[in-house]
């Protein structure tokens, strides 16, 4: 499929090639088959539509024609950035600080790849990696109350919901390619403490009582620290559980 329209943004890394189109069946799948070629590191897929658009855990990601941001960035990353609680943290942080800059209001993150305004859902991450990594983020913009509703989706919610006013589409996606290039630029110059920092300040939990729904167990405790490195759990019986953010998928 040929591409609407190409934008050059004056980026460093991502973004300096957009493609935009007006619908897809996935971005996420169209710059995972552009990974064949290593001269693609950071072009950006976006699209005004998706038909197949996928979420974590199997789940479907779909929206009405021009009222969201969804894109996908490809990249080849070093090994050290690879882990996928980094690129989610990455792409997450990245979502919340575009949305300050574009509404004004602070956004939380929800574990392990959702953004939430005022408790609604706004934004879902995926990320997949094979031959690149492929960082998909669907961001609700535009759409109404009424349309949440018509789809089930209570727990929902746009930018122009939250902030009482209809925002530009494009303007919301070129905010948000220019935050993921800063983001992905302080990483690849080996600052990770400036990312952990945002991440653990949007999730919000530490020191606060906690349910850590893990593949194997379900765990309960104070969370004592919430890094890269590590979740650690006070346990009831003083005793604390170290557990690998990779292996956790609930947090709350």
């Amino acid at each position: 499929m040929i591409p609407r329209e190409e934008w050059h943004l004056d980026t460093q890394h991502i973004g300096r090639r957009v493609l935009v189109f007006d619908h897809l069946d996935s971005t996420n799948t169209y710059a995972a088959d552009l990974a064949q070629d290593s001269s693609n590191d950071g072009v950006v897929v976006l699209a005004d539509q998706q038909t197949a658009g996928r979420g974590q855990y199997g789940r479907t990601w779909q929206a009405p024609a021009g009222t969201s941001v969804l894109l996908s960035a490809l990249l080849f990353p070093p090994p050290e950035l690879r882990r996928p609680v980094v690129l989610t943290a990455w792409a997450a942080v990245s979502v919340c600080e575009t949305i300050r800059r574009a509404t004004g209001l602070q956004a939380k993150i929800k574990w392990p790849n959702d953004v939430l305004l005022h408790g609604c859902k706004v934004c879902g991450i995926l990320v997949e990696q094979g031959r690149g990594t492929v960082a998909g983020i669907g961001l609700n913009v535009n759409q109404t109350a009424e349309h949440f509703a018509q789809v089930g989706l209570t727990q929902a919610a746009s930018l122009a919901m939250q902030c009482c006013e209809r925002l530009d589409c494009r303007e919301v996606a070129r905010l948000l390619i220019e935050q993921l290039d800063e983001e992905y630029v302080r990483l690849c110059h080996g600052d990770l403490a400036t990312l952990e920092a945002c991440w653990k300040w949007r999730i919000g939990l530490l020191g606060k009582p906690v349910t850590a729904e893990c593949h194997d167990a379900v765990h309960h405790g104070r969370l004592r620290e919430l890094a890269f490195a590590g979740l650690e759990l006070e346990q009831p019986d003083g005793r604390t559980l170290l557990l690998p953010p990779e292996g956790v998928r609930h947090l709350k």
